[in-house]
């Protein structure tokens, strides 16, 4: 991945995280790496551990940020929960989701658009 995109990637992941925790959340992992890949952030929405995915793209030219996550990658990030939670015992039984956050920049850089998409992983 090219350095423009690494730091695309990081500014939409600090934005997506004080969004977050302006809204109440505490933030638990961030970047954190497993067997299978990484999950931008771990956090506690009220009873709930949530494994953040957040995808951040300039424009529409390439899809959506939402269209960025499939079948293949939710089968990836479930898996990577799975492997945290299993790693995390502190935890205990909690109820945990995986989230997407899409953000897209304007010409200018700024923030057009921010959706969060709550269970964004559950079969429909």
């Amino acid at each position: 991945m090219s350095g423009r995109r690494l730091r695309l990637g990081d500014a939409g992941e600090r934005y997506a995280e004080r969004k977050l925790v302006a809204s109440g959340w505490r933030i638990i992992d961030r970047k954190w790496r497993g067997e299978s890949g990484e999950i931008d952030l771990v956090a506690e929405d009220a009873d709930f551990i949530v494994f953040v995915e957040v995808k951040t793209r300039r424009g529409i030219s390439h899809g959506a940020a939402e269209e960025a996550v499939d079948e293949l990658k939710c089968q990836r990030l479930i898996r990577l929960g799975l492997e945290y939670i299993d790693q995390h015992s502190e935890l205990g039984d909690r109820y945990w989701r995986v989230d997407l956050v899409a953000i897209t920049l304007d010409r200018a850089g700024r923030i057009a658009r921010y959706n969060h998409l709550e269970n964004a992983c559950l079969d429909e």
